[in-house]
């Protein structure tokens, strides 16, 4: 198998396209798919079971029986797939399909002996279609300023769910604890940054503007937590640094 992707699910059952995750294996035969459903109180689990009859041989799934927040959900997939399947590259995406399968595919294709990390990122350009909340957009692009000074690394969106690593990469970046439920991926940078070193990191990895990216709503992110997402911001620098 030449792809892993990790899809983290909580309440999912009203927006899981099952539709659009079946026919893309239809038409990818070298993929397989695992969903962990992080404590869903809604009816997700029976979606994701249905998903699972259909397509037994590529679907997984985890079932987490309480909340454990998403970085949780990701480090329990990128792991099970590491340890269960043997795959050359494995993925995270998020379930809401923002980022498409297909476009996740496209990315992984650019993973190979030099390039070991490909990350999506949500620029928008004449040519191509990134569709933001105005709102969400300014907040996240000062988000995104002050993660890349804290990290020291030229990166324009840190915070993309659509993330590729060679499955070398996945011990270093997944094998401990987040600190954070939310903000893990400035936690995976910090933590290849600290293992290989910054030069090593910005030569193995690629930030790939997106073709398209649609904000579908219904976001597990609280507003409050706009307020607190700078004391993560600042637990993080003072234990990675």
């Amino acid at each position: 198998m030449e792809l892993g992707i990790v899809i983290p699910c909580y309440n999912e059952f009203e927006r899981l396209a099952h539709s659009d995750f079946e026919s893309f294996l239809d038409q990818r035969q070298n993929i397989s798919l695992l969903f962990v459903n992080d404590g869903s109180n809604d009816q997700t689990i029976t979606i994701l079971k249905k998903l699972n009859q259909s397509k037994s041989n590529r679907i997984d799934i985890i079932n987490l029986k309480k909340n454990e927040g998403k970085a949780f959900a990701v480090k329990t997939g990128m792991i099970f797939f590491l340890e269960k399947k043997k795959f050359d590259k494995i993925a995270f995406l998020d379930a809401d399909l923002s980022t498409s399968l297909e476009e996740c595919y496209a990315l992984s294709k650019k993973v190979n002996s030099k390039i070991k990390f490909v990350f999506g990122s949500r620029i928008r350009k004449i040519d191509n279609n990134i569709n933001r909340l105005y709102h969400r957009f300014i907040i996240g692009r000062i988000l995104a300023t002050f993660i890349s000074r804290i990290l020291n690394l030229p990166i324009y969106d840190s915070q993309c769910g659509c993330k590729i690593f060679n499955s070398e990469l996945i011990p270093v970046a997944f094998n401990d604890h987040f600190l954070t439920k939310w903000l893990f991926d400035v936690e995976i940078f910090f933590r290849l940054k600290n293992h290989f070193g910054s030069e090593n990191l910005i030569a193995f990895s690629k930030e790939t503007p997106l073709k398209s990216w649609k904000d579908m709503g219904g976001s597990k992110i609280r507003l409050s937590y706009g307020f607190w997402v700078w004391f993560d911001l600042i637990k993080i620098y003072r234990f990675y640094k």
